[in-house]
């Protein structure tokens, strides 16, 4: 972790070091762990440290909502943004984020929508992050030609799906998961992956199937 000096009072840390102690909390026990002592104690570091950084504790709060905000519904955007030839092949674009937790952190958003569970103003956010992720599928289908009633309920079908993996907290060994996909990609558009296009995908999170196979995986 980036610490900074203090002289002669020691270190008081960086205000990523207490934001990323802060998203560790949220991940491991819920929003009510994210306060200053515990963090304090998590980073052995005085308490007064944290006003260096932070007001307080909402601002802290506020931190963690634009770090998820950023990271998972802005890379989103970004994959559905992303050149494909296909419609399987953007489909398969975004598909990185299910599998890439430095695109999209699963543990995140299960914890930001539990909290929006105790929190309106979070709950919004949620909203309006489900808003731009939709709106966001809806117009790489209408890129494709896709009538918008259609690219509506495809996007819902999608993004629900996906929703529902990570509030079940669903865990899927990595050759069951791509074994499945060429299937997800036929449902949700209606085309079949090519061969080219389901070997860049492997390719990019490094799976080799028959590597899988030979390893025993289901």
């Amino acid at each position: 972790m980036e610490q900074e000096k203090l002289g002669e009072t020691g270190w008081r840390g960086s205000r990523d070091g207490w934001l990323d102690a802060a998203y560790e909390s949220l991940i491991e026990a819920g929003v009510d762990a994210v306060r200053v002592l515990p963090l304090s104690k998590r980073l052995k570091l005085s308490r007064t440290s944290f006003y260096w950084f932070f007001a307080d504790r909402e601002e802290l709060l506020a931190a963690l909502i634009d770090l998820w905000r950023s990271k998972n519904t802005g890379n989103f955007i970004k994959r559905t943004e992303s050149y494909a030839e296909s419609v399987a092949e953007a489909i398969l674009n975004v598909f990185d984020c299910w599998l890439d937790q430095q695109l999209f952190d699963s543990r995140f958003e299960f914890a930001v929508r539990s909290w929006a569970q105790q929190s309106p103003e979070v709950a919004r956010e949620i909203g309006a992050a489900d808003t731009a992720r939709l709106e966001a599928l809806q117009s790489m289908f209408l890129r494709f030609g896709f009538e918008p009633f259609a690219a509506d309920v495809r996007s819902r079908t999608i993004y629900l799906t996906q929703i529902g993996y990570i509030s079940m907290k669903t865990v899927e060994t990595l050759a069951t998961r791509m074994a499945r996909i060429p299937k997800y990609v036929e449902i949700f558009t209606g085309r079949e992956p090519t061969p080219s296009e389901m070997e860049r995908f492997s390719a990019r999170h490094g799976y080799i199937a028959s590597a899988e196979a030979t390893a025993g995986a289901v």
